[in-house]
């Protein structure tokens, strides 16, 4: 099912693109404005991949979200998902749908809460830093970068897996949205923000691959 989905997108314009979830509950789902179009812009120039210029925002209810192979949420606030939600995106990842959640600082407690609820036999376990996201494309063996301090605890990277695949994965204390964004928003230093496009290019390469 996996490779299914994916085949779908290869009928379309372009190979890929990042479908950014629309969650409920309070959180600002649309924070980093201009983090997706230039980590788009990248995978373009670095990669073989023909992406998409923009992102697509999506509801989980929306059908049109199992042609999406790769969403990505983020955002500093309240995370919920109905129970008509956490069916529908429990289905997605069976059906060979990917995650990327990316805490950027307030999402974290109700994150964890919430995406519980759809895999309550799959706890959050933090990956090895030897583990393939961190190796599909650019070299990260000491796991995440640190783009901005937060509460200046060490970056982590969690997944839940299912059937033996990674389906979610979770970057806290990290921050890769703000590293992606425009250099004049949090005048990050060019080398925060490469090693955030990198890292970001990681995810894809791998997600689309295994």
């Amino acid at each position: 099912m996996h490779i299914l989905m994916l085949l779908i997108t290869l009928f379309a314009q372009y190979d890929f693109t990042i479908a950014r979830l629309k969650y409920t509950g309070g959180g600002d789902w649309y924070s980093d404005p201009s983090s997706l179009p230039n980590l788009l812009e990248a995978v373009n120039e670095r990669t073989t991949i023909r992406a998409a210029p923009r992102e697509e925002n999506i509801e989980i209810t929306d059908p049109k979200l199992f042609q999406y192979p790769y969403l990505y949420m983020t955002g500093h606030g309240r995370v919920r998902f109905s129970d008509e939600e956490i069916k529908i995106l429990r289905d997605y990842f069976a059906a060979g749908g990917f995650l990327h959640a990316d805490d950027n600082y307030g999402m974290d407690s109700t994150f964890r809460e919430e995406i519980q609820k759809i895999f309550p036999e799959s706890p959050l376990v933090e990956l090895p830093f030897d583990h393939g996201i961190y190796h599909s494309y650019y070299e990260f063996p000491n796991g995440l970068p640190k783009i901005h301090e937060h509460d200046g605890k060490p970056p982590q990277g969690f997944g839940i897996f299912y059937d033996e695949r990674l389906v979610i994965f979770y970057t806290y204390e990290c921050d890769l949205g703000d590293g992606w964004e425009d250099p004049d928003v949090h005048n990050d230093p060019p080398e925060k923000r490469e090693d955030a496009i990198k890292m970001g290019i990681n995810i894809i390469v791998y997600s689309l691959t295994n």
